[in-house]
């Protein structure tokens, strides 16, 4: 595709306290083959150096715009602003979160593929993700997939593809068509949006390693690892999608499944000794899905783990390190066996 035929892709960051990344992934959209884009960092009134690094950059390529937020916005309230001022000319957005970085061909190979398939409303490819490749579920040389059959294999069988909103390429008028495009009560809404955009769209690929994305100790990762927020997410979109995208039967054993497996890892945390909060966001997330904790679940998940032993020791010394090295005040880890299987 010659430049002058190069239809404009909208590159959007969100970046808020990055300024240790944030030259590197600037970097790499710079560095892309493809010429034909326009690149907006949303700062999130960083209070690093972030913005004069996005400044030094803008000076050196009128491509380059900014946006400050005049207040500061959670995390996925900047998503939603900086999805807002992507160009009105825009035919693609790619986003490309502030540690992360785009291969040179990203935009090319992609575009590339949406241009041939109209009704492909998401691209997505290989990533690298630190060390490992992954989002590789597709057999080669699939370019483009119904939408809906995806997000079935997705619910069915755990196909992963989506990665993180550095991972695909999305039609534009998707993005303007919607006020408000993450759902900000959810922390997976990048997850979340993609089995909305699919009812009606198809899903394309490129089968090669186009972004990479970094593991890191943030705020947002941080939260997520220490109390997988994933079994929940995971949860919320069955439970919202699963009617749309599987028979009644296929919905009833998934769902069956997906709680016997929640309960499994609640009575695991249970012999960890989780802390207070934990147990308070597990209690709250299944409380807004209308699914409140079940204690007699609970306790007959764990006595089932409880017929393994060895397993058990390994969970209750785990348990144990973690109170040994945790930081926050003892009165804030007072969380026993007791109290979780009785309050």
């Amino acid at each position: 595709m010659n430049a002058e035929a190069q239809p404009l892709v909208s590159v959007i960051t969100p970046a808020y306290n990055t300024e240790k990344y944030l030259g590197e992934c600037i970097e790499s959209v710079l560095a892309q083959s493809y010429q034909n884009w326009e690149y907006v960092i949303v700062n999130n009134c960083s209070t690093d150096r972030s913005l004069e690094i996005a400044q030094q950059y803008a000076e050196q390529d009128e491509r380059i715009r900014i946006y400050n937020n005049e207040k500061f916005l959670s995390q996925m309230g900047n998503w939603n602003q900086a999805m807002r001022q992507i160009s009105a000319e825009s035919k693609y957005c790619k986003v490309v979160h502030a540690d992360d970085w785009l291969f040179p061909e990203c935009l090319s190979r992609m575009v590339e593929v949406a241009e041939a398939n109209p009704s492909a409303g998401i691209v997505g490819a290989y990533r690298l993700d630190e060390t490992e490749v992954n989002l590789d579920g597709l057999p080669y040389p699939s370019t483009c997939v119904p939408g809906r059959e995806i997000c079935r294999l997705s619910l069915l069988e755990g196909l992963y593809l989506f990665g993180s909103p550095t991972s695909l390429l999305i039609r534009s008028n998707l993005v303007r068509n919607r006020a408000n495009f993450y759902n900000e009560s959810n922390i997976h809404a990048d997850k979340e949006i993609c089995f909305d955009i699919l009812r009606e769209a198809d899903f394309g690929f490129v089968h090669q390693v186009l972004t990479y994305t970094r593991r890191h100790n943030e705020s947002t990762t941080s939260l997520i690892r220490r109390f997988n927020t994933y079994i929940s997410g995971s949860l919320f979109v069955l439970l919202k999608y699963g009617p749309v995208y599987l028979s009644n039967e296929e919905y009833r054993q998934k769902l069956v499944r997906r709680m016997n497996r929640y309960y499994v890892f609640l009575a695991k945390s249970a012999f960890e000794m989780r802390e207070k909060e934990f147990w308070d966001y597990h209690k709250s997330e299944l409380k807004e899905l209308g699914l409140p904790l079940d204690r007699f679940k609970l306790f007959k998940a764990m006595l089932f783990q409880g017929l393994y032993p060895v397993n058990t020791i390994g969970l209750i010394k785990r348990g144990l390190r973690r109170r040994r090295g945790a930081k926050t005040p003892e009165s804030q880890r007072e969380t026993t066996l007791f109290t979780v299987t009785s309050t």
